[in-house]
């Protein structure tokens, strides 16, 4: 079993290079099942949520060649429906995109139920009902979802109830290559969609509208290949943000879009910190300044994402007087809040709303990270932290994060991964 070590309280300095984004990444990747053609996809994140999605392609068929350190040739010229197996789709959420790409390649698709982080309920309703407005017939079991159709699909006008990122995306899969046009409304306005509509577009498709509400889709007769490279990881560099101000210190994050962090460099001015936008980059910086209180509840983008909430909670745990942080996405995201607990810090969950007590610093712990993100959140307490926090459960944090304890090391956390045998039944030490 591999843990974390972290012996905080240091102040950091330097530059962290952030990656393409994970979120981007795994649609795009999805995608080239339409194209039936060799696709190169750069700047990919090397870590653990993307070579699940480069095994789900092999085992369906595609010729997998990796040309350099996130570039990679796909070949799906041979592809199978309905192929992909059951322990990867189960591995991770973004394995539903297949659904949308099948359908629109082959007019028919079947996945098993997908896995990932368990934020609780996380429905695919608004899925469900954009296949069948496209004329699919949707079969879900639980464990399985199978589409089928009986005169094939057509295009059609889909009015989201939410704009799911996971349903916009899947709908614009599906329909990339129909007749007629398909119109999303209130669609997801992520950067990450975008970013699959530039794609889809350059390799031939028409869509028109992404990063707005509504979304156009004219089909097309068929797709080509291309060179693609995904744009960088709006989650990992507001991570590092946050790290920045939790240990009072100054980084210089690049490889980002400082347009996509602007929810973000927003609530770190309010709470006092500084933030240079660059070109490219943001220079993070906090010199002894009290961490202010704020209210913070996450939303679609442009709002304060999801998928900063945990790490934002940590900097409100170190902030002078009561914060609240409101979880606007998701059902359950706060389960992480236990293990901040352990370390001292004072937090009241109801509901959707979390009271946050701030406090000068926390004290050192054993913890373990129960997903993703609130695994990167208690690396930012650990780093903020006088004294040996040792983090378990660590393949949650490298589902998501390049390297991430070497670019900590790399400005100057003492942080290691440490091999130690299995401890019976899953106990802290």
């Amino acid at each position: 079993m591999e843990r974390i070590y972290i012996n905080g309280g240091k102040p950091l300095s330097g530059t962290i290079e952030v990656a393409g984004m994970k979120n981007a990444a795994l649609p795009i990747l999805f995608a080239t099942i339409i194209v039936e053609d060799k696709c190169v996809i750069e700047n990919l994140p090397k870590i653990k949520d993307i070579e699940t999605a480069l095994e789900i392609l092999k085992a369906m068929g595609a010729k997998i060649r990796e040309l350099s350190n996130g570039k990679v040739e796909i070949d799906t010229r041979e592809v199978v429906c309905g192929s992909i197996p059951i322990e990867l789709a189960k591995a991770m959420r973004g394995s539903y995109y297949v659904l949308g790409a099948e359908l629109a390649r082959f007019g028919r698709a079947q996945a098993a139920f997908p896995g990932g982080c368990d934020f609780g309920e996380r429905p695919m309703d608004q899925h469900i009902k954009g296949f069948e407005a496209l004329g699919a017939k949707v079969i879900d079991n639980g464990d399985f979802i199978k589409c089928t159709t009986e005169s094939g699909l057509n295009a059609a006008s889909i009015y989201l109830d939410v704009p799911s990122v996971g349903a916009t995306i899947n709908i614009m899969l599906a329909s990339v290559k129909l007749d007629g046009l398909t119109v999303i409304e209130n669609a997801a306005r992520e950067p990450h969609v975008v970013d699959l509509a530039n794609f889809l577009n350059s390799c031939g498709a028409d869509i028109s509208g992404a990063g707005t509400e509504v979304i156009k889709i004219r089909g097309v007769k068929q797709l080509h290949g291309v060179t693609y490279a995904i744009i960088p990881d709006m989650i990992e560099a507001g991570t590092y943000m946050v790290a920045a101000a939790a240990t009072n210190s100054t980084l210089t994050i690049t490889n980002v879009i400082p347009k996509h962090m602007e929810s973000i460099t927003a609530k770190l001015i309010d709470m006092g910190i500084s933030v240079t936008e660059l070109d490219d980059a943001l220079i993070v910086s906090r010199n002894n300044t009290p961490l202010k209180k704020i209210k913070v509840k996450t939303n679609f983008y442009p709002g304060f994402p999801t998928d900063m909430q945990p790490q934002m909670c940590v900097l409100l745990c170190l902030a002078d007087g009561q914060s609240t942080l409101t979880e606007g996405v998701f059902d359950n995201r706060f389960k992480y809040t236990d293990e901040l607990i352990r370390m001292g810090a004072c937090i009241t969950v109801q509901g959707r709303t979390a009271t946050i007590e701030g406090r000068p610093s926390l004290h050192p712990a054993t913890v373990r990270a129960v997903d993703l993100r609130g695994g990167a959140a208690l690396v930012i307490a650990g780093l903020a932290t006088k004294g040996v926090t040792w983090i378990d459960d660590i393949h949650h944090i490298e589902r998501g994060y390049v390297n991430m304890v070497e670019k900590l090391q790399s400005v100057g956390a003492d942080i290691k991964k440490v091999v130690i045998p299995d401890v019976p039944n899953g106990n802290h030490l």
